[in-house]
């Protein structure tokens, strides 16, 4: 049995945008201390579609501070307004949902909280700290935002020293101000190159594709996250969350898909996930490697 990604995509979608659902005694496993301790997950809030392999193999991705986003990109399908008050419990919470989970490694990614002087950075180490005191075996990814630039709020993080600091790009230059409104791609560059200034072992990125790119504006931007120093890249294809969203110009072929990865790994890449159904997080707990 199988199910399309997104509602919103023309009748004629290509058959490589389809993925068969998650099935497997781990994902139902996870799936029913999901439900059983209410636990909040963006592989379940978002249906991603790599769901079912990724909790098979003991990865989740968690969301802290909040589900309210304080950017309106144009591409995301997290609310955008004023967000709610800090829940210093958070970190705790987190931590404990993982380890009942019993998860292996773990990703952390927030909303942007350019609302609070620090950015939430206090919160995202406190979250760490806690992880790491109530589940010592369990790696860690954070995917973080940009934090404005702000070096004391992305200090933190450096603090933290998780095994992987992620931070997306998202897309190529030319689409940046359409596609991530209040982002900078320059600026976005740079948290990448002063993580790994700052003795980060493995820094990453990730890229949408299906927005009206060129391919050699996607060879560029690789190119880019190699200048900077980034051991890791992401590429997938972006999807329409909602008819109020960025559209979807082009489906990218998986033959495509194959090209990137090529060119990647040639820039040197450590790693390089490029794919259709390629999600942030997709294949996390390798990137550590």
């Amino acid at each position: 049995m199988e199910t399309v990604l997104d509602k919103n995509l023309p009748a004629g979608k290509p058959k490589w945008l389809k993925v068969k659902l998650p099935i497997g005694q781990k994902y139902t496993e996870l799936r029913g201390l999901v439900d059983k301790y209410s636990l909040n997950t963006i592989c379940a809030s978002g249906s991603c579609p790599n769901m079912g392999e990724c909790w098979g193999e003991g990865t989740a991705t968690f969301m802290i501070l909040g589900n309210t986003c304080t950017r309106s990109c144009g591409f995301c399908g997290v609310k955008t307004g004023r967000p709610e008050t800090v829940d210093w419990d958070e970190p705790e919470k987190v931590a404990r949902s993982i380890k009942i989970m019993n998860i292996k490694h773990a990703v952390i990614t927030s909303v942007d909280r350019d609302d609070l002087k620090d950015g939430g950075s206090i919160i995202w180490i406190e979250t760490v700290k806690a992880i790491r005191r109530m589940n010592p075996n369990t790696t860690l990814e954070t995917l973080i935002p940009d934090f404005q630039g702000i070096e004391r709020n992305i200090d933190r993080i450096v603090e933290a020293n998780p095994e992987v600091v992620s931070h997306n790009v998202e897309t190529v230059r030319r689409l940046t101000r359409e596609v991530r409104i209040q982002a900078k791609y320059d600026r976005s560059l740079e948290v990448l190159r002063y993580l790994k200034e700052k003795g980060i072992n493995r820094t990453k990125s990730g890229i949408m594709l299906g927005l009206g790119e060129q391919e050699e504006e996607v060879f560029q931007t690789m190119r880019d996250l190699r200048d900077a120093n980034v051991d890791v890249v992401t590429i997938g294809q972006y999807l329409q969350p909602s008819k109020k969203h960025l559209p979807v110009k082009e489906f990218i072929t998986p033959e495509q898909f194959a090209i990137y990865e090529k060119y990647g790994l040639e820039l040197g890449f450590r790693h390089v996930e490029s794919g259709p159904l390629v999600r942030s997080s997709y294949k996390a707990q390798k990137h550590i490697l």
